[in-house]
């Protein structure tokens, strides 16, 4: 086999930080081909369209609804606009946790990557457990009932609820689900500009949130509709602040989520032209445009309704800003702009679980695993996508309504929040260990420590707080306990043991002394263009 070698043009930066022992198991993308039936990866992804993968991912609907949860549970302006930016602050630390983890492993696969170099030893068992994790859990489900529910909304105001097995809203988001992966199947390219162009598309919207902000915070309200006193004086800012350990995990529990999608473009690294330059760059460029936007809309909001109307609304509290600046009429337009921007989720997400599902597949994890890591027919992951795609089409038709279905979307977050705290301690651990006298690892600075240790605690409460019971109105079922989708994480974990159980038992999951590091689609090598070749 090759081993890795540096481009002398650009070697500080493109410098593996955890380079693999001389005894473990690499390929190159030739090697991969004769595995999986094709050549080489191309690197298509450039800086804007990287921008627009974690963009698309992180802004969904959350900012659209989320606020009022969180102003409902802080009780004062001042102390939800804390919430946020303190999740900026957690956000920003996962980032440079995951650019870390991505200028050291540029390859496709994300987590799977990162977990495997922490646990050389366990890694089929490690893997078959994140594998469970990522293939079982419908990631595209829930915004594509969203764009399908907001959809129809924009053209009838008639009832959104997806009742019947066949009803208008389950059917249109499994065409939504079903485009996004013929469309990142079957040509790459097509799907990253669309990719884009909803990602500029969003952007626009939320321009028109803070513009329609702007408007009511100089007077321009509907007849009738009288000025909110949120912003008179520092006093009625904090007025209301809710103190108590379990209202502000809870609020923090809220935001926090909304932040998650920061590490989407690490899932296609291999796809990307000069990782290391992009990640510097994409990661912390759409991190700050989100939270730049996130801290707008939410002042758009004060600006244009009481407390008391946005917390008793029972509805989007932007659909509430439209209504009191520009009248009922208008609601149709935010509904269609909340449907394009699950869309753009959509496709960010299945972009994503394609490559990691491929990834995993080329490893020998899953059944069928050669179909699964094929990039047959032009050379995209169709085959991974329509995997994930199969798990949210399950979910869409067959779960109903309510807590079930709640449940499920819940759950998918449990699990990330275990592998962050695990990769984040895991990072301070190989920058301390005496692994890192082997493999330029950077030493303990504060640039690594710090970011690590904090996104790692933040990780380590999220893991805590859905064990807790959570404020009265915070209660995330009708009659499920509330610890029900923790419980479903760790079973996840569980399925994924058992199923590395039932390999080992037939002599298969078996890790090979020694062996770490880059191998098979996980892992496709790179051209001298890419700065590192295998």
């Amino acid at each position: 086999m090759a081993t890795s070698h540096l481009t002398a043009s650009r070697a500080e930066e493109s410098e593996p930080l955890l380079a693999p022992h001389e005894n473990d198991v690499q390929v190159t993308a030739t090697t991969y081909g004769t595995l999986s039936g094709t050549t080489e990866v191309k690197q298509q992804i450039g800086t804007f369209s990287a921008v627009f993968i974690i963009f698309n991912r992180i802004i969904g609907t959350g900012i659209f609804a989320t606020p009022s949860v969180i102003l409902n549970l802080s009780g004062s302006v001042g102390l939800s606009m804390v919430m946020w930016i303190i999740g900026a602050i957690i956000a920003a630390a996962g980032m440079q946790v995951y650019i870390i983890w991505g200028i050291a492993l540029p390859f496709n696969g994300g987590e799977k990557n990162y977990l495997e170099y922490l646990f050389p030893k366990q890694r089929s068992l490690v893997i078959s457990m994140y594998a469970a994790n990522a293939i079982l859990l419908a990631w595209g489900a829930g915004n594509s009932l969203v764009f399908a529910e907001y959809a129809i909304a924009s053209i009838s105001p008639a009832s959104m609820t997806p009742s019947s097995i066949f009803s208008p809203v389950r059917l249109l988001a499994f065409c939504c689900l079903t485009g996004a992966t013929l469309l990142h199947g079957l040509h790459i390219p097509t799907g990253l500009r669309l990719q884009n162009l909803l990602g500029v598309l969003k952007v626009g919207i939320l321009l028109i949130v803070v513009g329609t902000g702007t408007a009511a915070l100089s007077g321009f309200l509907q007849v009738g509709i009288p000025r909110p006193d949120n912003f008179d004086s520092w006093q009625t800012i904090w007025q209301g602040s809710r103190g108590g350990g379990n209202v502000i995990c809870a609020c923090l529990y809220s935001v926090i989520w909304s932040y998650v999608g920061f590490s989407n473009v690490n899932y296609a690294l291999a796809e990307v032209h000069n990782p290391a330059r992009t990640l510097r760059i994409a990661g912390p460029l759409a991190t700050v445009v989100v939270t730049v936007f996130y801290l707008l809309c939410n002042l758009s909001y004060f600006a244009a309704a009481s407390k008391e109307e946005i917390t008793g609304s029972g509805r989007l509290v932007a659909a509430l800003l439209f209504k009191n600046v520009w009248g009922s009429k208008t609601e149709r337009v935010l509904s269609a702009f909340v449907s394009l921007s699950a869309l753009g989720n959509v496709l960010a997400a299945s972009f994503s679980q394609g490559r990691v599902n491929q990834a995993l597949a080329a490893e020998g994890i899953l059944p069928f695993s050669k179909v699964w890591a094929s990039n047959w027919p032009y050379q995209a992951p169709l085959a991974g996508l329509t995997l994930h795609w199969v798990v949210c089409v399950i979910v869409v038709f067959v779960l109903p309504p309510g807590d079930a279905y709640n449940f499920v979307i819940n759950v998918i977050s449990y699990p990330l929040a275990v592998i962050n705290a695990i990769i984040s301690f895991g990072l301070i651990y190989l920058s301390v260990s005496s692994r890192a006298s082997s493999s330029p690892i950077p030493r303990p600075t504060p640039g690594l420590l710090i970011p690590a240790l904090f996104f790692g605690l933040t990780n380590v409460f999220l893991v805590i707080v859905p064990m807790t019971p959570p404020p009265e109105d915070a209660q995330p079922y009708e009659r499920l306990p509330y610890w029900t989708h923790a419980v479903g994480g760790w079973a996840v974990f569980g399925v994924g043991r058992l199923w590395w159980a039932w390999r080992r038992g037939r002599g298969r999951g078996k890790d090979v002394p020694g062996e770490r590091g880059p191998r098979r689609a996980g892992y496709l090598g790179r051209d001298t263009d890419s700065n590192l070749a295998l």
